[in-house]
């Protein structure tokens, strides 16, 4: 008896499968294919759109060239004016160089400082109108308002630095050095020394307006930062060793304004909180 007797086929040949399925209809056939061209266009469509990258990318770099622009507009300013800028940086301190080019190099430190200071405004300007499209509407309102106060905590950082802790530390380094030696001071040492006590202090000021824009986000909360309070005096002493010269006056100097500004942050912070309990009430 032949198994593969027409109409008492009990098994199929693999030679005869295709015959014995029936054909698709033309519908399904026309979905299956549109299936397939979706799921080919969406696993060629890229996930970051490459115009916004290159839209983006395209407008980092005016605003780069603007603050180069700027900067060096400043620098050839102080640079040509070098003789007025002087007396400022050195205050009537005797200073010597080791070597012909180290006046070249003292010259091009104070112009390059003095212009990033002068720049600093329209620095600032240029960056927030790239970052702006980009942040959500808590982050811009913060920025937007605070940013003022940042520059100016900056400039009092500075201020701070160059009025109070470089003098002081200055003076009593020097005092140390002349009981048994002849104290000669190089124009570089000076200026490092200059720049490490003042440019620092301009960024440590920034904590208030720090603790504020990461309360916003709800990152930091008031009780959090008492909750780490001696921690944080350990970190502050830490820092204030690091950035400032190897002495106890000058370390103190800036120790004590971290602290009052840590307490101030505390203060802001706590004052955010209410505002925002009160504004959700």
């Amino acid at each position: 008896m032949d198994p593969y007797e027409d109409g008492k086929r009990k098994f199929l040949s693999p030679l005869d499968k295709p015959q014995a399925e029936p054909p698709l209809p033309m519908e399904a056939l026309v979905e299956i294919q549109a299936v397939k061209m979706e799921d080919q266009q969406v696993a060629e469509e890229p996930i970051i759109p490459v115009t916004s990258l290159l839209e983006h990318l395209s407008d980092l770099r005016k605003q780069i060239i603007k603050g180069l622009t700027v900067f060096i507009l400043f620098f050839i300013v102080v640079f040509s004016t070098i003789n007025i800028w002087f007396p400022f940086v050195t205050r009537g301190h005797s200073l010597i160089i080791l070597g012909p080019l180290e006046v070249v190099k003292f010259y091009m430190t104070i112009s390059t400082t003095l212009s990033f200071g002068l720049a600093m405004p329209f620095l600032v300007h240029f960056l927030w109108s790239f970052v702006k499209p980009g942040l959500k509407e808590t982050e811009s309102r913060f920025l937007g308002l605070y940013a003022p106060v940042m520059l100016a905590l900056f400039l009092l950082g500075i201020a701070f630095g160059y009025f109070v802790v470089n003098p002081l530390s200055y003076s009593f380094l020097v005092g140390i050095g002349a009981t048994n030696f002849d104290v000669m001071v190089s124009a570089s040492e000076y200026m490092h020394f200059l720049i490490m006590t003042t440019v620092p202090l301009g960024l440590l000021f920034e904590l208030p307006i720090v603790a504020l824009f990461l309360s916003a986000i709800g990152v930091l909360s008031a009780e959090s930062m008492r909750k780490i309070r001696g921690w944080s005096y350990i970190v502050m002493g830490i820092c204030s060793a690091v950035i400032t010269p190897p002495d106890f006056i000058s370390q103190l100097l800036v120790l004590i304004p971290m602290i009052i500004l840590y307490e101030i942050s505390i203060y802001l912070v706590k004052r955010l909180e209410r505002k925002q309990i009160e504004s959700t009430a």
